[in-house]
Protein backbone atom coordinates (compact mmCIF):
# COMPACT_ATOMS: atom_id res chain seq x y z
CA UNK A 1 0.00 0.00 0.00
CA UNK A 2 1.38 3.19 -0.92
CA UNK A 3 1.61 6.02 1.82
CA UNK A 4 1.05 8.16 -1.30
CA UNK A 5 -2.67 6.84 -1.79
CA UNK A 6 -2.79 6.99 1.95
CA UNK A 7 -2.04 10.91 1.63
CA UNK A 8 -4.71 11.08 -0.99
CA UNK A 9 -7.46 9.29 0.93
CA UNK A 10 -7.12 11.11 4.15
CA UNK A 11 -7.14 13.99 2.27
CA UNK A 12 -10.58 13.11 0.25
CA UNK A 13 -11.66 12.25 3.46
CA UNK A 14 -10.89 15.62 5.30
CA UNK A 15 -12.26 17.59 2.43
CA UNK A 16 -15.64 15.48 2.07
CA UNK A 17 -14.98 16.26 -1.73
CA UNK A 18 -12.75 14.82 -4.61
CA UNK A 19 -13.07 18.26 -6.32
CA UNK A 20 -11.93 20.03 -2.72
CA UNK A 21 -9.28 17.61 -2.47
CA UNK A 22 -8.00 17.40 -6.26
CA UNK A 23 -7.65 21.49 -5.54
CA UNK A 24 -5.92 21.12 -1.91
CA UNK A 25 -3.46 18.37 -3.24
CA UNK A 26 -2.61 20.60 -6.46
CA UNK A 27 -4.01 17.70 -8.88
CA UNK A 28 -6.21 16.92 -11.31
CA UNK A 29 -9.77 15.82 -10.28
CA UNK A 30 -9.21 12.79 -12.61
CA UNK A 31 -6.09 11.12 -11.36
CA UNK A 32 -7.10 11.71 -8.03
CA UNK A 33 -10.19 9.42 -8.47
CA UNK A 34 -8.11 6.86 -10.23
CA UNK A 35 -6.27 6.72 -7.06
CA UNK A 36 -8.55 6.31 -4.65
CA UNK A 37 -10.30 3.38 -6.79
CA UNK A 38 -7.06 1.35 -6.97
CA UNK A 39 -6.92 1.77 -3.16
CA UNK A 40 -10.78 0.19 -2.98
CA UNK A 41 -10.00 -2.52 -5.64
CA UNK A 42 -6.47 -3.09 -3.43
CA UNK A 43 -8.33 -3.33 -0.26
CA UNK A 44 -11.47 -5.01 -1.65
CA UNK A 45 -13.64 -2.81 -0.13
CA UNK A 46 -15.79 0.85 -0.88
CA UNK A 47 -14.24 3.38 1.44
CA UNK A 48 -16.95 6.64 0.63
CA UNK A 49 -20.81 6.75 -0.07
CA UNK A 50 -22.12 9.22 -2.12
CA UNK A 51 -24.22 11.88 0.00
CA UNK A 52 -24.95 14.44 -3.01
CA UNK A 53 -21.40 15.99 -4.14
CA UNK A 54 -20.18 15.40 -0.93
CA UNK A 55 -18.60 11.63 0.04
CA UNK A 56 -19.09 10.19 3.11
CA UNK A 57 -16.76 7.41 4.62
CA UNK A 58 -18.57 3.96 5.24
CA UNK A 59 -17.55 1.96 8.21
CA UNK A 60 -14.45 0.66 6.00
CA UNK A 61 -13.43 4.05 5.66
CA UNK A 62 -13.78 5.08 8.82
CA UNK A 63 -10.99 2.12 10.03
CA UNK A 64 -8.74 3.00 7.56
CA UNK A 65 -8.60 6.71 8.25
CA UNK A 66 -7.95 5.81 11.79
CA UNK A 67 -5.20 3.99 10.81
CA UNK A 68 -4.06 6.14 8.16
CA UNK A 69 -3.87 9.23 10.69
CA UNK A 70 -1.98 7.46 13.29
CA UNK A 71 0.60 6.14 9.84
CA UNK A 72 0.57 9.32 8.47
CA UNK A 73 1.02 10.98 11.71
CA UNK A 74 4.30 8.20 12.84
CA UNK A 75 6.01 9.26 9.41
CA UNK A 76 6.27 12.95 10.13
CA UNK A 77 7.57 12.87 13.66
CA UNK A 78 9.84 10.52 12.16
CA UNK A 79 11.01 12.63 9.24
CA UNK A 80 11.27 15.71 12.26
CA UNK A 81 12.90 13.57 14.63
CA UNK A 82 15.98 12.52 11.75
CA UNK A 83 16.16 16.11 10.73
CA UNK A 84 16.56 17.21 13.93
CA UNK A 85 19.43 14.69 14.38
CA UNK A 86 21.08 16.20 11.30
CA UNK A 87 20.25 20.06 12.03
CA UNK A 88 21.38 20.16 15.46
CA UNK A 89 19.69 23.63 16.80
CA UNK A 90 19.12 24.80 13.55
CA UNK A 91 15.53 24.69 12.25
CA UNK A 92 11.54 26.06 12.63
CA UNK A 93 9.94 26.60 16.29
CA UNK A 94 5.85 26.27 15.48
CA UNK A 95 4.63 27.89 19.03
CA UNK A 96 1.58 29.89 18.62
CA UNK A 97 -0.26 32.23 21.26
CA UNK A 98 -3.27 34.01 22.96
CA UNK A 99 -2.78 37.73 22.13
CA UNK A 100 -3.79 38.03 26.13
CA UNK A 101 -0.90 35.77 26.72
CA UNK A 102 1.78 37.23 24.42
CA UNK A 103 4.12 39.04 27.02
CA UNK A 104 4.78 34.64 28.12
CA UNK A 105 5.46 34.32 24.54
CA UNK A 106 8.07 37.29 24.15
CA UNK A 107 10.12 35.94 27.25
CA UNK A 108 10.17 32.93 25.18
CA UNK A 109 11.23 33.92 21.75
CA UNK A 110 14.03 36.26 23.42
CA UNK A 111 14.99 33.46 25.39
CA UNK A 112 15.50 30.79 22.51
CA UNK A 113 16.91 33.66 19.91
CA UNK A 114 19.69 33.86 23.02
CA UNK A 115 20.35 29.84 22.91
CA UNK A 116 19.85 29.04 19.42
CA UNK A 117 20.21 32.54 16.96
CA UNK A 118 19.70 29.73 13.65
CA UNK A 119 16.04 28.87 14.63
CA UNK A 120 13.15 30.33 12.82
CA UNK A 121 9.87 31.10 14.21
CA UNK A 122 6.57 30.23 12.59
CA UNK A 123 4.20 32.15 15.14
CA UNK A 124 0.21 31.51 15.17
CA UNK A 125 -2.29 33.80 17.13
CA UNK A 126 -5.43 32.85 17.84
CA UNK A 127 -8.22 31.56 21.01
CA UNK A 128 -7.37 28.77 23.34
CA UNK A 129 -9.82 26.86 20.96
CA UNK A 130 -8.29 27.52 18.09
CA UNK A 131 -5.09 27.19 19.21
CA UNK A 132 -5.09 23.88 20.85
CA UNK A 133 -6.98 22.33 17.61
CA UNK A 134 -3.68 23.34 15.55
CA UNK A 135 -1.83 21.30 18.25
CA UNK A 136 -3.94 18.10 17.62
CA UNK A 137 -3.59 18.58 14.06
CA UNK A 138 0.42 19.36 14.09
CA UNK A 139 -0.19 23.00 12.49
CA UNK A 140 1.96 23.80 15.77
CA UNK A 141 4.46 22.27 18.60
CA UNK A 142 3.62 24.41 21.41
CA UNK A 143 0.83 27.29 22.66
CA UNK A 144 0.45 29.47 25.52
CA UNK A 145 -2.97 29.81 26.54
CA UNK A 146 -5.20 31.41 28.60
CA UNK A 147 -7.12 28.23 30.70
CA UNK A 148 -9.72 26.83 31.00
CA UNK A 149 -8.32 24.44 28.00
CA UNK A 150 -9.39 20.50 27.00
CA UNK A 151 -5.69 19.32 29.38
CA UNK A 152 -6.85 15.57 28.66
CA UNK A 153 -5.09 15.33 25.12
CA UNK A 154 -2.36 17.72 26.44
CA UNK A 155 1.11 17.94 28.30
CA UNK A 156 1.44 21.23 30.49
CA UNK A 157 3.36 23.87 32.26
CA UNK A 158 1.00 25.90 34.67
CA UNK A 159 1.95 29.55 34.58
CA UNK A 160 0.76 31.23 38.10
CA UNK A 161 -2.10 32.74 38.51
CA UNK A 162 -2.18 36.36 38.05
CA UNK A 163 -4.88 39.58 38.58
CA UNK A 164 -7.64 40.93 36.85
CA UNK A 165 -7.54 44.32 35.78
CA UNK A 166 -9.93 47.18 34.78
CA UNK A 167 -8.74 49.29 31.40
CA UNK A 168 -10.46 52.59 30.24
CA UNK A 169 -9.58 55.58 28.35
CA UNK A 170 -7.92 58.05 30.78
CA UNK A 171 -10.58 60.68 29.15
CA UNK A 172 -13.24 58.76 30.78
CA UNK A 173 -14.71 60.91 33.83
CA UNK A 174 -15.16 59.19 37.14
CA UNK A 175 -11.84 57.73 37.41
CA UNK A 176 -9.17 59.91 37.63
CA UNK A 177 -8.94 60.25 41.26
CA UNK A 178 -8.36 56.51 42.10
CA UNK A 179 -5.83 53.46 41.45
CA UNK A 180 -8.45 50.93 42.32
CA UNK A 181 -12.14 49.97 41.93
CA UNK A 182 -14.95 47.76 42.93
CA UNK A 183 -17.11 45.82 40.13
CA UNK A 184 -19.95 47.96 41.36
CA UNK A 185 -18.01 51.19 40.08
CA UNK A 186 -18.64 49.35 36.89
CA UNK A 187 -22.25 48.82 36.98
CA UNK A 188 -23.57 50.78 33.39
CA UNK A 189 -20.06 50.70 31.63
CA UNK A 190 -19.43 50.03 28.61
CA UNK A 191 -17.84 46.87 28.78
CA UNK A 192 -15.52 45.46 25.77
CA UNK A 193 -14.91 41.04 26.34
CA UNK A 194 -12.44 38.62 25.36
CA UNK A 195 -14.67 35.99 24.45
CA UNK A 196 -13.46 32.35 22.50
CA UNK A 197 -14.51 31.32 19.10
CA UNK A 198 -15.96 28.58 20.94
CA UNK A 199 -16.38 26.71 24.50
CA UNK A 200 -15.95 28.56 27.89
CA UNK A 201 -13.45 30.87 28.52
CA UNK A 202 -11.96 34.51 30.22
CA UNK A 203 -15.55 35.95 28.58
CA UNK A 204 -17.72 33.43 31.27
CA UNK A 205 -14.51 33.80 34.33
CA UNK A 206 -16.08 37.92 33.81
CA UNK A 207 -19.38 37.55 33.64
CA UNK A 208 -19.81 35.01 36.19
CA UNK A 209 -18.18 37.53 38.75
CA UNK A 210 -20.58 40.36 38.01
CA UNK A 211 -23.61 37.62 38.82
CA UNK A 212 -21.89 36.57 41.87
CA UNK A 213 -22.09 40.50 43.06
CA UNK A 214 -25.38 40.32 42.03
CA UNK A 215 -25.92 42.94 38.45
CA UNK A 216 -25.70 42.11 34.95
CA UNK A 217 -22.53 43.53 33.11
CA UNK A 218 -23.10 46.01 30.08
CA UNK A 219 -21.68 44.63 27.39
CA UNK A 220 -21.40 46.53 24.02
CA UNK A 221 -18.08 44.15 22.79
CA UNK A 222 -17.37 40.69 22.60
CA UNK A 223 -14.04 39.95 20.71
CA UNK A 224 -11.06 36.90 21.13
CA UNK A 225 -8.27 39.41 20.69
CA UNK A 226 -6.98 41.65 23.31
CA UNK A 227 -5.01 44.31 20.88
CA UNK A 228 -8.35 44.88 19.22
CA UNK A 229 -10.27 45.57 22.81
CA UNK A 230 -7.10 47.94 24.29
CA UNK A 231 -7.26 49.70 20.91
CA UNK A 232 -11.03 50.37 21.05
CA UNK A 233 -10.73 51.14 24.64
CA UNK A 234 -7.86 53.49 24.18
CA UNK A 235 -10.68 54.99 21.66
CA UNK A 236 -13.03 55.69 24.05
CA UNK A 237 -15.41 52.86 23.14
CA UNK A 238 -15.97 51.62 27.17
CA UNK A 239 -13.79 49.92 29.19
CA UNK A 240 -11.89 46.11 29.61
CA UNK A 241 -10.74 43.53 31.83
CA UNK A 242 -8.18 41.64 31.15
CA UNK A 243 -5.25 39.70 33.10
CA UNK A 244 -2.37 41.98 34.18
CA UNK A 245 0.16 40.64 32.16
CA UNK A 246 -1.91 41.35 28.67
CA UNK A 247 -0.90 45.06 29.29
CA UNK A 248 2.79 44.05 29.52
CA UNK A 249 3.10 43.36 25.43
CA UNK A 250 0.47 46.52 24.70
CA UNK A 251 0.71 49.98 24.25
CA UNK A 252 -0.48 51.48 27.41
CA UNK A 253 -1.01 54.86 25.75
CA UNK A 254 -4.74 57.09 26.21
CA UNK A 255 -5.03 53.68 28.77
CA UNK A 256 -5.48 54.18 32.61
CA UNK A 257 -5.16 50.98 34.69
CA UNK A 258 -7.10 49.56 37.96
CA UNK A 259 -6.92 46.79 40.32
CA UNK A 260 -10.40 45.80 40.53
CA UNK A 261 -10.65 45.01 44.49
CA UNK A 262 -13.67 42.72 44.56
CA UNK A 263 -12.81 40.28 42.12
CA UNK A 264 -11.94 37.14 43.22
CA UNK A 265 -10.79 35.13 40.25
CA UNK A 266 -7.40 34.87 39.17
CA UNK A 267 -6.41 34.45 35.30
CA UNK A 268 -4.52 31.26 34.47
CA UNK A 269 -2.57 30.14 31.83
CA UNK A 270 -0.27 27.30 30.79
CA UNK A 271 2.26 26.01 27.63
CA UNK A 272 0.54 23.09 26.33
CA UNK A 273 1.90 20.73 23.74
CA UNK A 274 0.88 17.17 23.10
CA UNK A 275 1.62 14.07 24.75
CA UNK A 276 3.94 11.18 23.85
CA UNK A 277 4.68 13.24 20.77
CA UNK A 278 8.29 14.36 19.39
CA UNK A 279 9.23 17.82 19.90
CA UNK A 280 12.25 19.33 18.38
CA UNK A 281 14.89 20.70 20.19
CA UNK A 282 13.94 24.27 20.68
CA UNK A 283 10.21 23.38 21.73
CA UNK A 284 12.28 21.12 24.60
CA UNK A 285 14.08 23.88 25.35
CA UNK A 286 10.88 26.42 25.52
CA UNK A 287 9.46 23.61 28.41
CA UNK A 288 12.30 23.32 30.54
CA UNK A 289 12.79 27.30 30.53
CA UNK A 290 9.37 27.77 31.60
CA UNK A 291 9.48 24.95 33.91
CA UNK A 292 12.23 26.36 35.62
CA UNK A 293 10.39 30.18 35.69
CA UNK A 294 7.23 28.48 36.72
Amino acid sequence: MEIRRLRYFKTIADEGQITRAAKKLHIAQPPLSQQLKLLEEELNVTLFERNGRSLILTESGETLYRKTSDILNGIEDTIAEVQAVDSGVKGVLKIGANKSCFAYLLQQITHIRERFPGVQFKIREGDTYTLTKEIYEREIELAIVRLPANDTEFSSVLIPPEPYMFVISDQWEGFCDKDSVYMKDLDGIPLLLLHRLSGKGQFEIVTDEFQRLGFNPNIVVECPDAAMLLSLTAAGTGGTIVPKSTLEAFSQENLRVFHLKDFKVQAEAALLWGKDRFLSKPAREVIANMEELY
